[in-house]
């Protein structure tokens, strides 16, 4: 079947439950993704010896962890079952849920983590102004917005679920109302070549917006997959289109994948090219719906989560496809970090499939120079992407998973008393020292209590 004629199948955002349409997945879907994890785990065994890590050590010995993990309440081809599922299937042995701008997807997660004995956390990531800091005009780890930073927020206690759910619920929106204009912005770019784009039809109904979940560019941008696959099919001429309607380059592996009409996850890859060929078209500067970065930090510290800045780095190879080579906060990272523990973040978060070993490197070092709890995830919010990170197999970054089950031991202990969570004053005056009071809630983590 191709992905055309199984684009109501495998290539959809899971659909929203509450309005009656099916979330589970189809027996093709299920066939793709068991075929796409026999990839992922030939593709894990290579970047093993890539490391100079032989595969036996990395099955036998290594734990696997994600705390990155985007639902259909953002944007993500797995429901919050469906991610407990997959991420089990890969071998996972704890997983988190990651979502923009919202925690509507947590309670199913946990739930299904329950039943499936998958350890789970619970997080949320969104956009914040970083007006009236040092960063102020700076390029931070957004490719879209200066002074503009991704932040999440980790390890949020289950009783103050609902207080972060209300408390985003303006800036949802707010998102909601300028992804409206920027579809308008989209359709006319592509109106004058047969293609019309409307929001509530095309976009918002592939959403779980009105479910409490988020709209995002993605969204906007997998819409107009759909729409310019279904006009000029997979393939070829989709590409040519694209090339001259729009003098677009495409080239390389993704333009390999582009002109097969048979690539697995088709319409995702075309997403990817989207993303990263008409976002500046379209774009308009978010605004209302940003966070400030000092509401954010209060926010999470007074539900007893944990802050964290999302370190990106200087990009040469996307994983995801989406992103252009480009300079990020590199160049004033020293500055940055210092900052972060100043304003009251407690943690920072990266990917290490994401970043250079010496990328890697330098960010542990100024973590630990600046006692910042590290914190580990893979960013996913497509079918191709590995759930498996092959870097956590080498010792170089075991440390995080035992942050892992520190993270999940303090939304254990933050669950049932917020003032028992690990950056809580009482914890830090107990067992001050960071190193120490991670041993002690990755105890608490891995008790299954």
């Amino acid at each position: 079947m191709n992905d055309i004629d199984n684009r109501g199948r495998s290539q959809e955002l899971s659909p929203d439950r509450a309005t009656g349409r099916a979330q589970e997945l189809s027996s093709d879907r299920a066939q793709e993704l068991s075929q796409d994890q026999t990839t992922e785990q030939a593709q894990g065994q290579s970047a093993d010896r890539a490391q100079g890590l032989s595969a036996d050590r990395a099955s036998d010995r290594a734990e696997f962890v994600n705390n990155h993990i985007h639902t259909t309440y953002s944007f993500s081809p797995y429901s919050p079952a469906e991610a407990i599922g997959a991420a089990r299937s890969a071998g996972l042995l704890t997983a988190g849920i990651m979502d923009h701008d919202s925690v509507a997807g947590a309670q199913e997660f946990i739930r299904a983590g329950e039943a499936a004995g998958v350890a789970t956390t619970v997080g949320l990531e969104c956009r914040c102004s970083m007006s009236g800091t040092p960063f102020e005009g700076r390029r931070l780890n957004n490719p879209d917005q200066n002074s503009v930073a991704y932040l999440a927020m980790h390890g949020i206690p289950h009783g103050a679920l609902g207080r972060v759910q209300n408390f985003m619920a303006p800036y949802r929106a707010a998102r909601e109302a300028r992804s409206r204009e920027m579809t308008g912005r989209l359709d006319g770019l592509f109106a004058p070549h047969g293609i019309r784009l409307d929001f509530d039809r095309d976009v918002a109904a592939i959403s779980l917006y009105r479910q409490g979940g988020t709209i995002t560019e993605r969204h906007i941008l997998f819409a107009l997959a759909r729409k310019l696959m279904a006009t000029h099919g997979a393939g070829g001429g989709l590409v040519d289109f694209l090339e001259g309607a729009f003098s677009i380059e495409i080239t390389g592996g993704l333009r390999e994948k582009l002109t097969s009409p048979g690539t697995p996850y088709y319409q995702y890859h075309l997403l990817g090219l989207l993303k990263s060929s008409f976002m500046d078209r379209f774009y308009i500067d978010a605004r209302d719906e940003l966070v400030h970065v000092s509401d954010f930090v209060k926010l999470a510290n007074e539900a007893g989560a944990i802050a964290a800045y999302a370190y990106l780095g200087d990009v040469k190879d996307s994983v995801t496809g989406d992103k252009k080579d480009s300079a990020y906060e590199d160049s004033f990272l020293d500055e940055l970090t210092a900052w972060l523990k100043l304003a009251g973040f407690h943690a920072v978060t990266y990917m290490p499939a994401r970043n250079t070993p010496e990328q890697l490197a330098r960010i542990i070092a100024l973590c630990g120079r600046h006692a910042l709890f590290q914190i580990s995830g893979e960013d996913i919010n497509s079918p191709f992407q590995s759930f498996i990170c092959p870097a956590l197999a080498d010792p170089r970054y075991a440390h995080l998973v035992e942050s892992t089950w520190a993270l999940i031991g303090h939304e254990k202990a933050a669950t049932r008393d917020p003032g028992r969570g690990m950056f809580s004053p009482r914890t830090i005056a107990e067992t001050p020292p960071l190193s120490e009071r991670i041993k002690r809630f990755a105890t608490i983590g891995r008790s299954g209590e």
